[in-house]
């Protein structure tokens, strides 16, 4: 019987930018946020206000005043789940990467090495906190799904083991919007027929739930509710694609102004592949205009690439056409797909790479950003930032309109 573990970072995002800012703790936090956006992360704190990810900034400000916003640090994060990752590879190397801040492991082939699942997720935990700086949450079981439902019961900065003898007993007593994969509509089709608690869905008949949900999804909810899933961890799992975008704080149709705000997400994306030692095949540009209508453009790039100048290339011959519309722009996305891995592709010379070529010069920058900080070594295009983007905005510390309860003299 396999040994499953599914290992999830706890408020990732938030918990990442907060990592050095210990007065924030226990304040209610987001992350992103700025001007027009949406909230990237919320905090603990936040969260029990009822402010989540996703959600319009300007109305999360609304429900809790005292809220306080960070920009978010992407070169961090990826910087930090490349750390989490590595610790991961050291227990097995048997991962499957759900996202950059969770994956599943199998740790059957590692017990006999490194001691009990308990023992293993006890030593990454501990791991992830000594050089990450953050918490995490494990669940372990024979089975992804249970795994799954485990460490989301154990947040946060939990444990929890589910034993193949006790998985009935652990999933029956849950509501059934607990269990992974069932979302709103699921649940609420749940409810018209009665059933609430896991224990309901296990009862229910098979062919009734097939007649409902159709005849693959109905026999699986059944064998989900006795915590039956068949599917492995994958091997050589890993994301497909990274992106980066950015709202204006003005709606634009200036031509300069987005191909600078191109220029700055594809440096963005390109560090982050770089990062994580993948190439795109493909890139795509995402723009918003002012009525909220998308219009999305996507072209093979000549060769697999992470090189921030030849992602903007394509991302401005991309939004060339759409420029001459001259329609006013609100926000604007460049996002690197078809992933694949640098240390398993020959990257074929370019004809404007200089002598050392622009790859190893933009690692080299890497380097000096991560000892020196990320404004030692800057884009002079990016160094003054257009006047009316979100983007042109960068607090040096998070800013306060009403002083949180906590924080109060006297």
């Amino acid at each position: 019987m396999s040994t499953i573990m599914h290992v999830d970072m706890d408020a990732f995002f938030a918990s990442v930018a907060l990592r050095h800012r210990p007065e924030l703790w226990d304040v209610p936090v987001i992350v992103g946020g700025a001007h027009r956006s949406v909230v990237l992360a919320a905090n603990y704190p936040a969260r029990k206000l009822g402010i989540s990810s996703g959600m319009p900034a300007m109305r999360a400000r609304r429900m809790v005043p005292e809220l306080v916003t960070v920009p978010p640090d992407y070169d961090s994060f990826s910087t930090v789940s490349a750390g989490v990752f590595a610790i991961f590879d050291s227990v097995t190397d048997r991962v499957e990467r759900g996202s950059i801040e969770e994956a599943f492991l199998d740790i059957t082939g590692s017990t006999r090495r490194l001691g009990t699942p308990r023992e293993i997720g006890e030593f990454i935990r501990a791991t992830v906190a000594d050089e990450q700086q953050i918490t995490c949450s494990v669940g372990i079981a024979p089975t992804r799904f249970v795994a799954k439902v485990a460490s989301r019961q154990a947040k946060p900065d939990g444990l929890l083991e589910i034993t193949a003898d006790a998985i009935a007993d652990f999933l029956h007593p849950l509501k059934v919007e607990d269990l992974w994969g069932i979302g709103r509509s699921t649940a609420d089709t749940l409810h018209r027929l009665g059933i609430f608690t896991v224990a309901d869905l296990a009862r229910m008949p098979r062919p009734v739930l097939q007649h409902t949900f159709g005849p693959r999804y109905g026999a699986q909810l059944a064998d989900l509710a006795w915590g039956r899933d068949a599917r492995r961890v994958t091997l050589g799992a890993r994301e497909h694609s990274t992106g980066a975008s950015e709202t204006f704080a003005v709606d634009t149709s200036d031509p300069v102004i987005i191909e600078r705000e191109l220029l700055r997400m594809s440096d963005r994306v390109a560090r982050r592949m770089r990062a994580s030692g993948h190439l795109a095949r493909t890139l795509s540009i995402t723009i918003r205009y002012s009525d909220f209508s998308t219009i999305n453009r996507s072209a093979v790039l000549p060769t697999p690439s992470d090189v921030t100048g030849e992602l903007h290339a394509v991302a401005v011959r991309l939004f060339a056409p759409l420029a001459k519309r001259r329609r006013k722009i609100r926000k604007v996305g460049v996002r690197g797909e078809q992933m694949v891995r640098a240390d398993r592709t020959y990257r074929q010379p370019q004809l404007t790479d200089p002598e050392r070529g622009w790859r190893e010069l933009e690692f080299a920058v890497d380097a000096a950003t991560e000892k020196f900080g990320r404004s030692s070594v800057q884009r002079l295009a990016l160094v003054r930032r257009p006047v009316g983007t979100a983007a042109g905005f960068d607090p040096p510390a998070p800013q306060r309109t009403t002083p949180h309860p906590r924080l109060r003299s006297g």
